[in-house]
């Protein structure tokens, strides 16, 4: 395998920064790191034909992943399928996938910025939409192209978005139950600091108020981004005096939780209760019963958002901005007809 950057910083015992002003030729480093960093890419063996771009300021043959805080993707199969269809794609065009997390957007941006300015990276994807995009503002000045899986509000000349409808999936199945005679439907959410977790809430709220069904605030439940946050919530639910008949779940975590927290206190679906859901992949099929549901295309997303990316990074500016990926809704066995 060939040394990457991060060999090269660990060996020559300097930052992975100084490494970058190395090989882009900055001078503002002292003459010792230099020469460590230069002696260590002889050592290594580091890729010439890398180093020959470096050094001639064209920049790593090298894109940049942002995933969100590790803390709200702990077990959520999202995000390990998404990096994989975009390391897949990246791969074919011989670049290298540099995963970036942060703890908030303002390390986001330093972190973002500092990987721009150094010519680290070539072009950037990131696996969210935050609520607040104050620093999309500054990113874009920057003239790199930047893919961000999920709805963007603002209008941007460098950033652009994949995504699937995440509103209108979730009225889908909401007005599935309602179909099905079900008025008493509960919500398990993410927290809503996502623009996909708001439109996956706005779509039930909109689905009810569209059919004359009132809307319960006890009934929509922040579960958190664990499994065991989840299911503590679901155990909760299932344990109120009145269960509502139905119940809608945003992904694949809550499902998961929802089925077990039933199981466990002997509740069956559908008999007592239906569940709908969003999911990621072929879950839905594998629970007892298989629930009816709406598969997210999160593999095509990140294929997508891959293969605009590198049409902008190739000049081919003329891209969309927005691009909707769409989901098909699979029918199965955890809705009863009341």
């Amino acid at each position: 395998m060939n040394p990457t950057i991060y060999d090269i910083a660990r060996y020559a015992e300097v930052s992975k920064s100084t490494v970058s002003r190395v090989l882009t030729g900055k001078t503002n480093i002292s003459d010792e790191s230099r020469k460590r960093v230069l002696k260590a890419i002889e050592e290594l063996k580091y890729e010439p034909n890398k180093l020959a771009r470096a050094l001639t300021n064209s920049g790593f043959d090298a894109i940049l992943v942002i995933s969100r805080p590790s803390n709200t993707t702990a077990g959520n199969p999202f995000f390990s399928e998404v990096i994989q269809s975009i390391a897949s794609y990246a791969e074919n065009e011989d670049f290298d996938v540099i995963l970036q997390t942060s703890r908030n957007t303002k390390e986001v941006m330093q972190k973002c910025l500092s990987k721009i300015r150094d010519k680290m990276v070539r072009g950037i994807i990131m696996l969210s939409s935050p609520v607040n995009e104050d620093y999309f503002d500054e990113l874009d000045k920057h003239n790199i192209p930047i893919a961000v899986i999920g709805k963007l509000k603002g209008s941007f000349n460098n950033i652009f978005s994949v995504d699937t409808n995440n509103f209108a999936n979730s009225y889908r199945l909401v007005k599935f139950l309602i179909d099905k005679g079900h008025r008493d439907i509960a919500c398990l959410h993410a927290p809503l600091n996502y623009n996909a977790a708001i439109d996956r809430v706005d779509g039930y709220t909109q689905c009810l108020i569209d059919h004359g069904i009132p809307v319960r605030e006890d009934r929509i439940i922040d579960c958190g981004y664990s499994f065991e946050d989840a299911h503590e919530k679901a155990i909760l639910l299932l344990k109120s005096d009145r269960l509502p008949t139905a119940v809608f779940t945003v992904d694949e975590l809550k499902i998961m939780s929802f089925y077990h927290a039933a199981s466990l206190l002997g509740i069956s679906i559908p008999d007592q209760i239906s569940i709908v859901g969003l999911s990621n992949g072929i879950t839905p099929q594998l629970l007892t019963p298989p629930m009816t549901g709406i598969e997210l295309p999160v593999s095509a997303l990140g294929k997508i958002a891959t293969e605009l990316l590198f049409k902008r990074i190739k000049g081919q500016t003329d891209t969309d901005n927005l691009t909707i990926v769409p989901a098909q809704l699979d029918e199965r066995k955890s809705v009863k007809l009341l």
